[in-house]
């Protein structure tokens, strides 16, 4: 499959996978438009993709929560990008979560809401020009609610649902819909926790796999194998059994 040469959307461009997949892109010959909040902090990163990569690079003012602006947004774009690809995210300890909903709330909506709403907005408008990929970064912690994430876990896991569905509702209408479950990875949003390091991917290790997914079709993207095999043992479990665990 000979990689489209149509510009990249990466929503969440900031955090630390953005930026990698950004370099990822811009190495490949993509042009990109960088999206998120406070977009002017992102100059400096334009400016670097664009003396690395030699590809023009774009910035512009995203918030995934202000769902009411999404179609605002997406229009102001004034041209569809070919490929879209959501990596906002927010992951707040599962004790804060669960004792203040509020803190709940804005990790669910961050991490589905919004994401879904987005996306959703730039379904509708491939859909109506026949050809694009969408791009989700869910999470293997939406396999199975685990009492140490769950609240975090429910929104990946209707994150993943979302996409699911629209894969289905767009495989016959040339729309390829791609949901990355990266396991752990070294970020800012996990700096300070205990990863066990063969199960830990650093950013640049998720953009390759992401890049290599749309190259070759791949529709469901763990980006260490192994993972795939954790996610389905856990899925497994007799439920009297899984209580018993420490997950």
């Amino acid at each position: 499959m000979s990689e489209p040469l149509g510009p990249v959307l990466i929503l969440g461009a900031r955090s630390d996978i953005g930026r990698a997949m950004a370099h990822a892109y811009g190495a490949a010959g993509r042009p990109l438009m960088l999206a998120a909040r406070n977009a002017a902090t992102l100059e400096g990163d334009a400016r670097d993709l664009r003396l690395r990569h030699n590809v023009p690079v774009s910035v512009h003012e995203f918030d995934v929560l202000a769902t009411g602006e999404h179609s605002a947004f997406a229009n102001a774009l004034g041209m569809l990008p070919e490929t879209v690809v959501c990596v906002a995210g927010l992951m707040t300890p599962q004790w804060q979560a669960e004792r203040d909903f509020a803190a709940a709330d804005l990790m669910m909506r961050t991490n589905y809401v919004g994401p879904a709403s987005i996306l959703g907005e730039f379904a509708n408008r491939m859909e109506a020009r026949g050809r694009g990929t969408i791009i989700g970064i869910s999470s293997v912690a939406g396999e199975r609610g685990r009492a140490s994430n769950y609240i975090y876990g429910s929104a990946k896991a209707g994150f993943t649902a979302f996409l699911s569905g629209l894969r289905n509702r767009l495989s016959r209408k040339g729309i390829r819909v791609i949901t990355v479950k990266p396991g752990f990875v070294y970020t800012r949003m996990t700096e300070g926790m205990k990863l066990p390091g063969v199960l830990t991917a650093q950013p640049a290790e998720v953009a390759a796999a992401i890049l290599r997914a749309e190259r070759r079709g791949c529709e469901i993207v763990f980006t260490r194998p192994i993972w795939r095999f954790i996610c389905t043992a856990i899925v497994l479990l007799p439920e009297p059994v899984f209580k018993r665990t420490r997950l």
